[in-house]
């Protein structure tokens, strides 16, 4: 399969005009597959961010803003449609930027335009409501834009989190500056020009593509920015916080996590044992809600060890347009932070139950890991501790429902959690008594789950991404007063 790209990347996209950077340098992306140059893209600079808001702001006060939320839907619908036509070329562009196998790439481009289609279909259905007040006047609220939303994007599902984040704040009548991450811009720069053919009005959406450091922090400090969503790691969003505190801009923060999966001894484990491997290998481990921690009731540990070790070495590690089960990771310096936790692993005495095998044919500049599941780990080891963002699972047994559950809760993150269960009670019990965002019972994940809110507490973030609770983040509640009597 070809690796050309099809289009210019090396401009920024900026009141529906594609032009070069205003300081004129440029960016190299590689393929993690082989190591090779892959493309380059804009290096945006502070005075591309500050082009890129004005002209947002130009389209709220003209043609974007006089949009109705009926037309903001319909122009969404048909963005949707046209990212399903391109969905194919989406998936190869991801494959080759990321390192994900294919089908996940699919599977993230059909994903993006499921979030067009919601969030169309629901742009004119938030709703205010009429207030019980005071004898001689009538009150109501009734939900608007914040204004200019800031939407800056991580490398390792780039469709999925413009479409939860960009097409939440689109339907609400936002006008979005995206920063996607300089590792991997390819679908986003291709995003922009689906847009532009589809219609969206000039300034509606701007991108600027450009290193954290001056373009993020340019656009996380802007002033006249009044909505920041981020998703990425704990120390960044700290300083994307701190930029927009100064500002007094609401933020909406998804930073990664370190969840567990508890398998109980009643539990159907023939059920379980796809979500337990796949959670945890999906896009070669770097998701913020990979199922990272295994917990295990004591008397199916031995059972449970051995049947993901059996799955784990079936897996077939190849380069992303191979359609493997686990690609590259995205660079060179997360395959050293990688390997760096698997060092530990060893240096620790900890036990690797088993690993998927590299295939020796592997293109020797590609950034692979063996996929590594752990055991011997306490829960308060670094490897059960920190999000190692890479294909490494850790099992760990627990005695009964209160140990299993002191465990879970026992990490800075609190993002997503699985129950595998047959005890209603209990998985009613736990669902309540777990410390993050989102739980699944005999399940993980829920297939994507594009209408269930998502976010975390404690250092997975705060905010909502996903269903009708990012609309209601991406607007501001006003309330009106009329004294008639």
């Amino acid at each position: 399969m070809s690796k050309a790209i099809g289009f210019d990347t090396t401009q920024v996209f900026i009141a529906g005009r594609w032009r070069a950077p205003a300081g004129g340098q440029q960016l190299p992306l590689v393929d993690p597959s082989d190591g090779q140059p892959l493309a380059h893209i804009a290096r945006g600079t502070a005075a591309d961010v500050d082009a890129a808001v004005q002209a947002a702001q130009a389209a709220l006060d003209g043609p974007w803003g006089a949009c109705t939320a009926a037309e903001r839907g319909r122009l969404l619908m048909t963005l949707s449609a046209r990212v399903l036509e391109q969905a194919d070329e989406l998936a190869r562009l991801e494959a080759l930027d990321v390192g994900k196998p294919l089908k996940q790439g699919c599977a993230d481009a059909v994903a993006l335009a499921r979030y067009l289609e919601f969030y169309g279909g629901a742009a004119d259905k938030v709703m205010g409501q009429t207030i019980p007040f005071a004898n001689g006047y009538t009150a109501f609220s009734m939900r608007e834009p914040h204004g200019v939303t800031a939407h800056i994007v991580p490398w390792n599902y780039p469709m999925q989190i413009i479409g939860r984040s960009v097409g939440a704040a689109l339907a609400m009548g936002n006008a979005c500056v995206l920063k996607p991450a300089e590792e991997a811009c390819l679908t986003a720069l291709a995003f922009a020009r689906i847009a532009q053919e589809a219609g969206l009005p000039d300034g509606a959406l701007n991108l600027v593509p450009g290193l954290g450091e001056e373009a993020g922090a340019a656009l996380s400090a802007h002033p006249d920015v009044r909505h920041i969503s981020f998703t990425g790691s704990v120390l960044v969003g700290g300083l994307i916080q701190a930029a927009a505190a100064r500002n007094a801009v609401p933020v909406t923060l998804e930073l990664g996590g370190k969840s567990p999966q508890l398998v109980f001894d009643d539990a159907d484990l023939d059920a379980a044992l796809p979500f337990l491997v796949n959670a945890g290998i999906q896009n070669a481990g770097q998701t913020c809600s990979a199922a990272s921690r295994i917990l295990v009731q004591r008397g199916l540990f031995d059972a449970v060890v051995a049947r993901m070790a059996e799955r784990y070495r079936a897996l077939r590690v190849a380069p992303a347009l191979a359609d493997p089960d686990v690609g590259p990771l995205i660079s060179r310096r997360q395959q050293e932070i990688v390997q760096g936790y698997l060092a530990l692993v060893r240096d620790s005495g900890l036990a690797i139950a088993a690993q998927a095998p590299l295939p020796p044919d592997l293109p020797a500049g590609g950034c692979y890991v063996a996929p590594t599941l752990v055991t011997g780990a306490r829960p308060g080891d670094r490897i059960a501790q920190e999000e190692i963002f890479g294909p490494v699972q850790v099992v760990m047994p627990f005695d009964d429902e209160a140990d299993a559950l002191r465990i879970a809760n026992g990490t800075a993150f609190g993002l997503v959690a699985g129950v595998w269960t047959r005890d209603g009670s209990r998985a009613l019990r736990l669902a309540r008594k777990l410390h993050c965002g989102q739980v699944f019972i005999n399940n993980y994940g829920a297939g994507g789950g594009i209408e269930l809110p998502f976010g975390g507490v404690k250092h997975s973030g705060h905010g909502r991404e996903k269903g009708f609770e990012a609309l209601y983040g991406f607007s501001v509640l006003k309330t009106v007063a009329i004294k008639h009597d």
